[in-house]
């Protein structure tokens, strides 16, 4: 291991320590810190997004500090150390990788990848294609994993037509939809546009964040441009200055 990640072992194991560690971080547990992991990794991912590579080098420290905490508390119960954590990534990486530490020929193509990763969830007792799939995913994402897996095995539709047409089913019952039923149904027709979405070979989290993206960037141009305060206008005034905001940017 290098200096500095020796280091950072160190101060972790100090702050953890019994008698003489921070007494926050001696408090925390997996699931207590569960939380901070998954907010880092979204920091690591906006970073790269705006091309930050000053704030990337701070959150990837930031997302670095989350796995040895885990890995710490881990040691403390005897269950696993950090050097496990690693060595047992790189065995993963290498298994993955027959073609470039095994001696096998050919490319590592996405099909071929994922049948190297269904080998390993059923070497692991998986019974089900659905197995694997995290329960702590966001569920946009974790909505798209579980279609795909079911895509795998064929069901799944050959074009863009069932999945428009499911998603007009959805919209449908979701209107005639019981006040008890309409989450549900909200849900359903939430899961059928990423269906359809993904039947475009668009990823779903991608096109969300760029929509994201463009309406904050259209609310702030709309908040400038208003006379008075934007939120006092009348919702004609409002949807004008939508317009004029949304012309301009087609310009």
């Amino acid at each position: 291991m290098t200096v500095n990640l020796t280091r950072l072992l160190s101060i972790m194991a100090t702050l953890r320590d019994p008698e003489r560690g921070c007494e926050w971080d001696r408090a925390q547990n997996f699931k207590t810190i569960a939380p901070y992991t998954i907010e880092e990794a979204y920091e690591v991912a906006d970073a790269i997004e705006r091309g930050a590579m000053d704030e990337l080098r701070e959150e990837l420290g930031d997302l670095l500090l989350q796995v040895v905490f885990h890995a710490q508390m881990a040691d403390e119960l005897g269950a696993f150390s950090f050097d496990d954590v690693a060595a047992a990534i790189a065995t993963k990486m290498e298994a993955r990788h027959p073609h470039i530490f095994g001696g096998e020929t050919g490319s590592m193509a996405e099909k071929r990848w994922e049948t190297l990763k269904a080998a390993e969830r059923k070497a692991k007792g998986a019974t089900s294609a659905m197995d694997g799939v995290a329960q702590a995913l966001p569920a946009l994402l974790r909505a798209e994993k579980l279609q795909k897996r079911a895509a795998r095995d064929g069901f799944d539709w050959p074009d863009t037509i069932g999945p428009a047409a499911k998603l007009v089913e959805e919209m449908q019952e979701l209107a005639e939809a019981a006040t008890s039923e309409q989450v549900e149904e909200a849900g359903d027709l939430l899961f059928a546009a990423v269906n359809l979405v993904r039947a475009y070979g668009i990823a779903p989290e991608d096109a969300l964040r760029s929509a994201n993206e463009k309406f904050e960037r259209r609310y702030r141009a709309m908040e400038a441009l208003a006379p008075d305060n934007f939120a006092k206008l009348s919702l004609d005034a409002q949807e004008s200055l939508w317009q004029q905001v949304k012309a301009s940017e087609l310009k």
